[in-house]
This record gives C-alpha cells, sequence and structure tokens, in this order.
C-alpha cells in the first residue's frame, strides 16, 4: 500500500476529527473479542456480507474508511475483512467474505460454518488504507476489492468531495453492493468484464491531476495495473490495499541467504535468525510475544520499532517514504541489510 500526500500537507484521514480517534496510525483502539453475527446475507455469487455485533452488549470500537478487522478462526487462521458498513456505526460492524476456492481455506471455513447467531473471535479494527482529505477522489474496485471503498465513497460524499467509481467484476453477478451504489447515478461506472471487457482505466484515471487522489482494491493484475497507469502522478497520490503480498524485492547483494543477529532490547535478548526463518518467528521462539497474522507483509500487525540497523524491507504495506524513514518493519518478512537490527520488544 502507498500512503498519499499530492499537494495537501493535511495527512489526518477523513473524518477523523469528528471522530475523535486516534489518526494516520496503524495501530489504533482496537477491539480484541467476540463477536455475534446478527445476519448473513449473500451479496453476490460466492459472495456473504456478516453483519456482527459485540457479544457483550458493549459498543464497538470507532473506526474511519479504509479499515479491517482480524477474523481468529478456529481453526487457528486469521484473515482480514474490511469494514464495508456505516462509519459511524458502533453497534454493529459489516464484513463480506468472497469464497476462494484456490485460497488458503479460511474464507471457505467462513462460507461453511459461520451462521446467523454463531460467534467469531475478532480483534481491531485497524487502518492499513486511510481515507485523507482531498477536492477529488478516483475509486478503482476489482471484485471484492469494492469493500473498503464503500464507507470510503460515503465519506467523500459526506465531505461534498468530487469523487468517481469504476468498478469491475467478471460478471454483473459476481459483483457485490451493487443496489447500494445504483443511487449515486453516473458517478458510478459499473462494468462486468464479460459486458464491457477490460477496465478503461486510461479514460477513468485521464492526465495527473494533483488535486485528485486515487484509491484502489482488487486483484493484483487490476493494482499493477492502476500502478502503471499512475507512473506519473505525484508522488502519493495512488494509494493501494492488496489482498495478497507483491513480489518480494530481492536484495542486490548476497544478504537473503545470511543470518542475521536481532537485539530484542525491550526483553534484554538477543536471537539469530537464519536464512530461510522469518524475525518473526525468531522472536516467537525466543518466548517473546508479538501480535501478527497474515505473515505475509501486508496486514501491519506484526509492525515493529526498529532502534539501530539498516532494514531490508520485503513487506507490501509501508511507504517509500516509511522504508526511507529506516524507523520501522514488518518483521514477518523483512530482514536486516548489514546483519543485525534492534529491535524495540
Amino acid at each position: 500500500m502507498t500512503s498519499p500526500s499530492a499537494t495537501a500537507p493535511d495527512t489526518r484521514p477523513l473524518g477523523s476529527a469528528a471522530a475523535g480517534t486516534p489518526s494516520g496510525t496503524r495501530r489504533g483502539t482496537e477491539f480484541e473479542g467476540t463477536v455475534t453475527v446478527l445476519a448473513r446475507q449473500a451479496v453476490a455469487d460466492d459472495v456473504v456480507s456478516l453483519e456482527l455485533a459485540a457479544s457483550s452488549g458493549e459498543p464497538l470500537p470507532v473506526w474511519q474508511p479504509g479499515a479491517h478487522i482480524d477474523v481468529v478462526l478456529p481453526t487457528g487462521a486469521t484473515r482480514q475483512y474490511s469494514l464495508c458498513g456505516p462509519v459511524g456505526d458502533t453497534a454493529h460492524w459489516r464484513v463480506a467474505v468472497l469464497r476462494e476456492p484456490d485460497g488458503r481455506g479460511g474464507s471457505q471455513w467462513i462460507h461453511d460454518h459461520v451462521e446467523e447467531g454463531g460467534e467469531l473471535r475478532v480483534r481491531g479494527p485497524r487502518n492499513n488504507f486511510p481515507l485523507r482529505p482531498a477536492t477529488r477522489y478516483l475509486f478503482v474496485g476489482g471484485g471484492i476489492g469494492i469493500t473498503p471503498l464503500l464507507p470510503m465513497i460515503a465519506e467523500a460524499d459526506a465531505a461534498m468531495a468530487e469523487w468517481s467509481l469504476l468498478y469491475g467484476g467478471r460478471t454483473r453477478s459476481s459483483m457485490a453492493f451493487l443496489p447500494e451504489l445504483e443511487g449515486h447515478g453516473e458517478r458510478v461506472a459499473v462494468r462486468p468484464q464479460d459486458e464491457h471487457g477490460l477496465l478503461d482505466l486510461a479514460g477513468f484515471l485521464g492526465d495527473p491531476d494533483p488535486s485528485t487522489l486515487v484509491y484502489c482494491c482488487g486483484p493484483a493484475g487490476l493494482i499493477d495495473a492502476v500502478e502503471a497507469h499512475c507512473a506519473d502522478w505525484p508522488t502519493g497520490a495512488l494509494n493501494i490495499e492488496r489482498f495478497a503480498a507483491a513480489a518480494v524485492r530481492q536484495p542486490a547483494d548476497d544478504t537473503a541467504e545470511q543470518p542475521i543477529e536481532v537485539e530484542l532490547r525491550a526483553s534484554g535478548t538477543t536471537v539469530t535468525v537464519p536464512p530461510g526463518l522469518s524475525v518473526l518467528k525468531a522472536v516467537e521462539q525466543a518466548g517473546v510475544p508479538v501480535l501478527s497474522s497474515c505473515e505475509e507483509g501486508i496486514c501491519g500487525s506484526c509492525e515493529t520499532s526498529v532502534l539501530e540497523g539498516e532494514v531490508d524491507h520485503r513487506d507490501s504495506l509501508l511507504t517509500e517514504d516509511e522504508r526511507a524513514a529506516n524507523d520501522t518493519m514488518l518483521i514477518c518478512v523483512s530482514r536486516a541489510r548489514g546483519g543485525r537490527l534492534v529491535l524495540d520488544l
């Protein structure tokens, strides 16, 4: 994911001031507990939406557009799903889950086992994809990638910002939440591939515009295409959220094959991380607790402060500016240049 800067100096997520919650951070106030499934509804082919409420009856944390929650399954797997209901609703959360036959099994478990009245273990929300202030937005959604864009559209609309959505999918019946988008008229272009072919990204995105932010979520091919079309846009104008990790950037030297030493300063422990073992796993094996989830460098759960050493960033989340700052890393995938790191763990 990349975060925008464009020409707007204000880096607060849109609506953050009204909500009174921490802004611009991946780790805000998080909830961890059990939620009850109040409603389950098929919203497209192989897509179900789940309406959730805290089983305790207490209010759920406030969240901002782009946020997601972790669903911790009884199988031990953890999956991330974007919140896609009304932002101001602290009584309910809504997520939508696409059944992925070739996935790792999490979505299939939810489709096969989660029913109304059932309970799920969740934690969050966390926001790696915040909506920031702009006078104009271009939203590009592919398939289930529409989910984080729905609350963004509502927020942009409420702020009276100019916006348009280009929404693609394999077929019209595979595209979730179309009835909710109908009321926006010509601002929304629905383009199922079997009717329109590939999305006309060049026509939709147009020329670089410093007043515009682009938000894209969808399959890797769509994100790659949008990145290519936005190559000449101002730095930070494009914001993306991936379902899966991008190709790992391999270092130019042979540091990938070298063991590294990692000092966990707060714990007074130092671990040696051999090739083939992640820093996260080495830390866990040392008995130091650390939050983690995707282990692919995309969810941000394991983001850790770096005190010393140069990071070899291999995640799909941090921006180029964040990588250059060298003060944080995702320890599930990233390693060290120079053979040594000191972490705030």
